[in-house]
Order: C-alpha cells, then structure tokens, then sequence
C-alpha cells in the first residue's frame, strides 16, 4: 500500500501492519489509521504517520529504551477494547518532542498497541514521577548529527 507523507513522500507500506486507534488520538479524534515508519537500520526513533493525512505524523519511540523501569497500568476494559489477551500483547510508545535543546518523551499519555490485533488506545496516566514533556536526552547539534551520519 502507498501512502503519501510531507517528509518522505510516497513510502510503501505493508497495509496488514496499520495500527488503528478507534478513537482517534487525544487532539486528533478523526485520525485512526497509522503507520509506523521505521527510517534508520537500527532505530530508536520511528515515525507513527497518518494514512490519510501526510501532514500529520508523530516522532515516537519505546520509552523503555530511555526509562527501564517505565510500566504503564493497562486496565482490563483498555485490554477489553484492544483484544488483548494478555497484558505481555502490548507495544508501548511514546510522542517524542523537541522541548529548547532537550527531546522530550509524553509519558502521561503513551500509546498502547495489542500486537495481535494492531489496535491502539492513547492512554492518559496520572503517575506523578512523569510528565508529558519528560526528558530523554540533549537535542543533537547538526554537527553531531553529521557526524554520526557519515560514521
């Protein structure tokens, strides 16, 4: 399947893996249909692109890969509504941001994706330790970005 994005332009993607969000996320509650858009070999960051609007696409990542020991509690009627059989049938991930010279990560509101059934639910969590702009590392300056690219 070919969907149209303003930052890749037409990029192939596989239309059984499309993540659905019956409702829509939080800010964008017509929007259902996303890819995730992987860019590099071995990425940390990914792209969640919306199938029918190639404007709007989302930076997110794993936040686990930042925070080990970020848990997010998945209630029985969110697994009712995913298909979720078992709370390990989950994908977690984050919106990153760019927040001054900081990436940030929205841990109060992660997306919950069932990987059996590909249905999503953004999430809204009230855990105190966390914010919707939690750093996750310093922005790299176009130097560094440079080279690491040609590393």
């Amino acid at each position: 399947m070919l969907i149209e994005t303003s930052r890749f332009g037409t990029v192939e993607v596989d239309g059984e893996k499309l993540i659905t969000f019956r409702d829509g996320l939080l800010g964008f509650p017509g929007e259902r249909r996303f890819a995730l858009i992987q860019t590099s070999p071995d990425p940390v960051f990914f792209w969640l692109q919306a199938v029918e609007d190639p404007q709007l696409a989302f930076v997110v990542c794993d936040p686990r890969t930042f925070f080990e020991d970020y848990q997010v509690p998945v209630r029985k009627d969110d697994m009712d509504a995913l298909g979720m059989q078992e709370l390990a049938d989950n994908q977690v991930l984050a919106i990153v941001n760019r927040a001054g010279d900081d990436l940030t990560a929205n841990l109060l509101g992660p997306i919950v994706i069932c990987t059996s059934t590909l249905l999503a639910r953004q999430l809204v969590l009230s855990d105190k330790r966390y914010t919707t702009r939690h750093r996750i590392m310093p922005m790299p300056s176009v130097a560094q970005a440079a080279a690491a690219k040609s590393a």
